[in-house]
């Protein structure tokens, strides 16, 4: 892919918000409004649905960072608008700007960087990686019970 391609490409994501969806339902405080890793989920749906055409066979992008800001909220049966734009592509990363609206109200800004992986390889290194840390955390796990059992 050449940055020609993807530089300026839009992509927008919408989602209804549900009770699920809320920071009250998240743990993360008592307000029934949408939770912020909701509005990251769509900016990064937006973000991928943006370059989803250009992508070759086998390869898909993986967040590699993130910043947003949340300027509002939304409540339960409301909905919501992600749209991103990419700003530009270099040494495989993606870089967008997003925003979240609900109708014309800005609720969240932020810019996501995305990097450029190969499916096979990046579940592949994901698998070991799970069977390694469940390896050590029994490791652990053994060395603490037999030392309880003195």
């Amino acid at each position: 892919m050449k940055p020609e391609q993807v530089i300026g490409v839009v992509g927008m994501s919408t989602m209804a918000i549900r009770p699920g969806d809320t920071s009250v339902a998240q743990g993360v405080n008592d307000l029934p409004v949408v939770g912020s890793n909701q509005i990251l989920s769509l900016m990064e749906s937006a973000c991928s649905a943006s370059i989803i055409e250009f992508l070759d066979f086998g390869e898909t992008t993986v967040t590699f960072n993130s910043q947003i800001e949340i300027l509002g909220a939304a409540g339960v049966g409301s909905e919501i608008h992600a749209t991103a734009r990419c700003l530009g592509l270099a040494e495989n990363i993606l870089k967008f700007e997003v925003e979240v609206h609900q109708s014309s109200r800005l609720i969240a800004t932020g810019l996501i960087t995305r990097k450029f992986v190969e499916r096979v390889s990046f579940m592949a290194r994901v698998a070991a990686e799970t069977m390694v840390a469940e390896k050590e955390s029994n490791i652990r796990e053994e060395k603490i019970a037999s030392s309880l059992r003195i």
